[in-house]
């Protein structure tokens, strides 16, 4: 995108007002998640939401995305912040330096994946601390409470979503993302987003349990990919009218067949995490769905892809002091550690490692249908008067609807893993 048009000018003058505050005077088109969310909802594509739990994911990304003229979301979920060398407090600053070098004319948002909330104490911590992430350049949230029962999740999500700027980007979660078996509802979406909507909160993606796993799925435990589409077009028909799409988590391992059918199930937005972790480390991947293949138990280090042999030696050895599993999601843990030890790599290594990233993002970006769409990103910013992206919405039953005794009332379990 031509960073001196007019178009992409004004645009600058629509981002929302912390990043205009951090970035004032950089042509940086850092945006609203609400602004991606429209424009890619209005293409009927799906907007790549890529984790970077290593720097070199956004530079990959970034670099796919300005290509091809795509928006993307450049995301960390809570937990990951705890664990990875890129953070809340960092990524802002290395997404302005990889933007930079590419010239800029990149549109993307930094989105805050999976802030969980698991009681109330979690609610106090979470303004004192999205009030420091949103400080630092984020422009979109996903708030989840879903392994609350299903009151608890509505009144927790309403909480902070009543304290978020409207103006920013908003994902909201019913279900717990745990692999085949267990559903969301068209009953339990239909309360939650009606009940949010009664308050005045206006989400633009509900991330759903239909059947997708965070992680790997091992082929060796018989654990495969499910996503069940039927029940995905059935939430998302009945929620349309709340101006809400559907968020699929959990996208590695899909083959590429059944992802770039999404949209037509509901689907605007696509996570990717462990993917590009495979990418980064050099794992053995199945080279049509991006799934970690493993061989006697173990995960499989190519020596042409990724970081260099003596380096995942050393990672394999700081795991197995851990009592980490060869083929275990613990692995995930070790970003923090070797972060800066991978960006210390030699130029070759790190330059594959960017370059397969965006060869992935590509990949996904085609399939999603979102090649070009940063021009309707554009559009959608230029067609209000200033930066302030709250939707217009309307409010379409009263709160008294939305109790805990009209409450589906699952039960929930409060363990679990949220981060892809």
């Amino acid at each position: 995108m031509d960073i001196g048009s007019k178009g992409y000018k004004a645009m600058l003058d629509r981002r929302p007002l912390n990043v205009q505050a951090l970035y004032e005077n950089e042509p940086l088109c850092l945006v609203s998640g609400r602004d991606i969310a429209s424009a890619v909802k209005e293409a009927g594509a799906i907007v790549l939401a890529g984790n970077a739990r290593n720097a070199l994911v956004i530079k990959g990304l970034l670099k796919a995305a300005k290509e091809l003229n795509s928006p993307v979301l450049i995301e960390l979920a809570k937990s990951e912040d705890s664990y990875c060398g890129a953070t809340y407090d960092n990524i802002p600053d290395y997404a302005m330096k990889y933007s930079a070098e590419l010239g800029h004319g990149v549109v993307f948002a930094l989105h805050v994946d999976h802030y969980a909330i698991k009681g109330a104490d979690d609610l106090r911590k979470g303004t004192r601390h999205l009030t420091r992430i949103l400080a630092n350049g984020f422009t979109s949230v996903a708030i989840d409470a879903s392994h609350l029962d299903d009151y608890a999740n509505l009144a927790a999500t309403r909480d902070l979503g009543t304290w978020l700027p409207s103006s920013l980007g908003l994902e909201v979660e019913v279900g717990e993302i745990k692999g085949a078996g267990e559903l969301t509802t068209v009953e339990e979406a239909l309360y939650f987003i009606g009940g949010l909507n009664s308050w005045g909160v206006f989400p633009d993606y509900l991330a759903i349990s239909n059947g997708s796993l965070h992680g790997t799925y091992d082929a060796a435990a018989g654990v495969s990919e499910g996503i069940d589409l039927a029940r995905t077009k059935e939430i998302a028909d009945a929620i349309a009218p709340y101006g809400v799409s559907i968020a699929q988590h959990g996208i590695s391992g899909t083959p590429f067949d059944k992802v770039s059918a999404f949209s037509r199930y509901g689907i605007n937005k696509g996570n990717v995490a462990t993917l590009f972790q495979n990418v980064v480390f050099g794992i053995k991947m199945d080279p049509d769905t991006g799934n970690a293949v493993t061989e006697g138990g173990s995960y499989v280090k190519e020596s042409d892809r990724g970081i260099s042999d003596g380096l995942w030696q050393e990672i394999v050895a700081d795991a197995d002091g851990k009592g980490y599993s060869r083929k275990s999601g613990d692995y995930k843990k070790l970003n923090l550690p070797f972060h800066e030890r991978i960006l210390a790599e030699p130029d070759h290594i790190v330059g594959r490692i960017v370059d397969e990233i965006a060869d992935w993002g590509r990949r996904f970006i085609k399939a999603f249908g979102t090649e070009g769409v940063s021009e309707r990103v554009l559009e959608v910013a230029l067609r209000r008067p200033d930066h302030n992206a709250s939707p217009e919405r309307v409010i379409r039953s009263p709160r008294v609807k939305y109790g805990p005794e009209q409450a589906p009332n699952r039960s929930k379990e409060t363990a679990g893993d949220f981060d892809d």
